[in-house]
């Protein structure tokens, strides 16, 4: 069959193609356009100027995927997306405002409006470079992505980071330790170690970390089994906290409301543990954060009137349970 004219395409084409439709002026020159070429075309705005010696071959409006390629295009040989920007291509965070950058820090690259770029040592060594090897745009490893993440924001947003990436299966909790074992400083190292020992016991968001540490371990509380699944034919549904030797359920809404469809989801989930025998309490942020021994008490009450012969303690000073921890 022959190539019709609308289907060839230049070799700068063939590689625009792959760059969101995005080139720098270097490449060009390699594949044999002109100075003067390159600038017709943007003259005739046909295309637009990016960055310095980035071009945008196209008219219109530019998104945040051509932003991160004019970026790592401009600042050149070994530049990687990093921090949030990583993250935004490793979906695990919303588009960025400022793109942020490393580079080899033998390089130096000027400032430019938009860009944030950070010099860092041993970006493309073996045995394992910190670049991901293949994810176009170049980017950071998700690992290494998410650890310089929470080494510029608070206790609170280093969780959620952390708990959305294993709980996407994006990484591993054992591969994030192993990462952050490497390294001389990590912020909130201590407690990152601490909520990824929680991962590996199940625990897949911060309401559910706080229900296991200030209602389960606080009060002496049976450990119950995270995120079990019940395989249904119409779709699996997911228990938050199960006590299956005591027939009952804690469900975790980290929502204050559900949209109706969450609502429904909710309420089915709800009356198929009834009609299982399986007692279900469901309780939020207010609860668990404002009051987890109040909480641990009904839990305790409920687990009790299915078999268990033991006891919440309290948790200290305090506490509205009265029964001393042992």
């Amino acid at each position: 069959m022959p190539i019709t004219p609308a289907l060839r395409r230049t070799p700068w084409e063939t590689v625009t193609d792959l760059q969101a439709g995005v080139i720098g002026r270097g490449q060009l020159l390699e594949l044999g356009l002109t100075a003067a070429q390159v600038k017709a075309d943007l003259n005739s705005r046909r295309w637009q100027r990016m960055l310095p010696g980035v071009y945008a071959t196209f008219t219109g409006p530019v998104g945040t995927i051509e932003r991160v390629w004019a970026a790592v295009l401009y600042a050149g040989p070994g530049a990687a997306a990093s921090r949030a920007t990583a993250l935004w291509l490793w979906h695990l965070a919303d588009p960025p405002g400022i793109i942020d950058l490393v580079i080899p820090e033998s390089r130096r690259v000027d400032a430019q409006p938009g860009l944030r770029i950070r010099r860092r040592r041993g970006l493309n060594e073996s045995p394992t470079p910190l670049v991901h090897p293949s994810a176009q745009p170049p980017r950071l490893r998700v690992e290494e992505a998410v650890l310089d993440m929470c080494d510029s924001v608070s206790a609170q947003v280093a969780l959620d980071i952390v708990l959305r990436a294993t709980q996407r299966r994006i990484i591993s909790a054992d591969r994030l330790r192993r990462t952050m074992s490497q390294r001389k400083r990590q912020a909130w190292r201590s407690l990152l170690l601490e909520v990824l020992t929680d991962v590996e016991d199940g625990v897949a968001s911060p309401l559910e970390r706080r229900y296991r540490r200030d209602v389960e371990l606080a009060h002496q509380l049976p450990r119950g089994v995270r995120n079990e699944a019940d395989v249904r034919p119409g779709g699996n549904l997911y228990r938050d906290v199960r006590y299956r030797a005591w027939h009952a359920i804690v469900e975790l809404d980290g929502q204050e409301a559900h949209p109706p469809e969450g609502a429904f989801r909710d309420m089915r989930r709800d009356n198929l543990s009834t009609v299982t025998g399986e007692a279900t309490l469901r309780y939020g942020w207010r609860d668990v954060a404002g009051d987890p021994c109040a909480v641990a008490a009904q839990v305790g009450t409920v687990l009790r009137l299915g078999g268990w012969f033991g006891e919440p303690r309290s948790c200290g000073a305090g506490c509205s349970i009265t029964r001393p921890r042992t």
